[in-house]
């Protein structure tokens, strides 16, 4: 029966890569079908509908909330124009120096990718990012790269991020906390590599991916002042991606509360009192509308975690997992990371897709202990959120540049392919 259920989740990878169907829907067939071929009755204790789908779907709730509230907090950083005041400072302060403007916008990127993930993230820090990386000679592919490697670094520090993996492999939060503050030097490592390296290896390349903008003062009417014309936030307004990682890196507080944090904070120091209230209304509902998709994929995670850790299935799945799981932890580094590519196109270990069902699995039966399959998770996570085709975050990015995903994936896979490893080491020296 083990064979069976492989082969069945083989069918949910290539319904998923061929776009048959959504990867929400594909996960929550899948689930549905490994429960009946674990011999889950239809109702009761370990069934179906009791405990696949009426407790799997609300499982990762508070991932769902921190998501939501890393959304609002997002809509607030482009409504207040916090995002994007940080990003014309940087480019005022690089001139006409490619690089350093590129090292920017790679940082705006970073901290607002510890706020929100996706495209949202990527719209943050890209709409005035690249078209002003693209102005001053930064080729196009590398600066739609270098958003996205940017926010590769933010990735660690990403709460809503802390939050589920915590969920989904029951662990402590200090626990996954520990190990993403291990990933960061890598991440970091690599976005500044990627950035020093293309930026002087291809040269600068003077073009435009879209139409200027007007001019201070272009319409004839008097601005106010600069700040009043470009829309800036007040200096002290710009901390405010910060708050919830500080609160939650430095005082240790919980992930909900952090996030409110920075909403709070997002809002005080840049809207009046009489305008709080709308304000807080209509970011609220954009946020939902941003995190829509996500949510949905995670009541679909959530079924399919509680479909592989079945008692049927953790019986038929185990001898064969052992049977392929390499514990020598020089053999575990070489094989995963010979397998970085599965993670892409939706693939078998994309985290956010088959790879949640995977993970429990491997957790399940014992394989590795809960804190390995973290390692694996986040050091594939890296990979994903930066190089793979079909993700948001890489799609718009690349668009926006005048690319393709695919010349992105080319370009930033070996950087992001060597944090894969760093992290693999990490986990297979510190757990195995």
């Amino acid at each position: 029966m083990g064979v069976v259920i492989l082969l069945v989740m083989a069918a949910g990878v290539a319904l998923m890569l061929t776009r048959r169907l959504p990867t929400a829907f594909a996960l929550a067939l899948l689930a549905v079908a490994i429960a009946f071929l674990a011999g889950a009755p239809f109702t009761g204790k370990n069934s179906v509908l009791d405990t696949v789908l009426q407790e799997g779907a609300p499982a990762l709730a508070a991932t769902m909330i921190a998501i939501i509230l890393g959304s609002w907090l997002g809509k607030l950083l482009d409504e207040t124009g916090i995002a994007g005041t940080l990003v014309r400072k940087i480019v005022e302060f690089g001139g006409d120096r490619p690089t350093v403007v590129a090292l920017g916008v790679l940082a705006v990127s970073a901290l607002v990718g510890t706020v929100t993930g996706s495209a949202p993230a990527a719209m943050l820090a890209g709409i005035i990012g690249i078209p002003a990386m693209i102005a001053v000679g930064v080729p196009k592919v590398t600066a739609a790269g270098t958003v996205l490697m940017g926010i590769a670094v933010g990735i660690p520090f990403e709460l809503p991020l802390w939050q589920f993996f915590s969920t989904a492999l029951e662990l402590p939060i200090p626990t996954v906390r520990g190990f993403m503050v291990k990933l960061f030097p890598f991440a970091l490592a690599a976005a500044l590599a990627f950035v020093l390296v293309e930026t002087r290896r291809r040269g600068t390349e003077h073009a435009w991916s879209l139409k200027a903008v007007d001019s201070p003062g272009s319409s004839g009417a008097k601005p106010r002042s600069r700040r009043a014309e470009l829309g800036d936030a007040p200096w002290y307004a710009l901390l405010a991606p910060a708050v919830p990682l500080v609160l939650a890196l430095g005082f240790e507080l919980a992930i909900i509360p952090s996030l409110l944090g920075g909403v709070l904070y997002a809002l005080v120091t840049t809207t009046r009192p009489g305008g709080m209230n709308k304000r807080l209304l209509r970011t609220l509902y954009g946020g939902f509308e941003v995190a829509a998709p996500p949510l949905v994929l995670f009541i679909s995670i959530g079924i399919l975690l509680a479909a592989v850790k079945l008692p049927g299935a953790v019986d038929a799945l185990e001898p064969l997992v052992k049977a392929v799981s390499p514990h020598n932890p020089v053999v575990f580094v070489l094989v995963f990371t010979l397998l970085v590519p599965l993670c892409l196109y939706r693939g078998p270990l994309n985290v956010f897709g088959l790879g949640a069902g995977i993970a429990g699995v491997l957790i399940a039966t014992g394989i590795y202990p809960a804190v390995a399959v973290l390692g694996m998770a986040t050091s594939y996570n890296q990979v994903f959120g930066v190089a793979d085709p079909t993700s948001t975050q890489t799609v718009w990015s690349a668009q926006y540049a005048g690319v393709s995903p695919q010349q992105v994936m080319v370009r930033t896979l070996p950087y992001v392919w060597a944090v894969a490893l760093g992290g693999l080491c990490v986990t297979a020296a510190t757990y195995l």
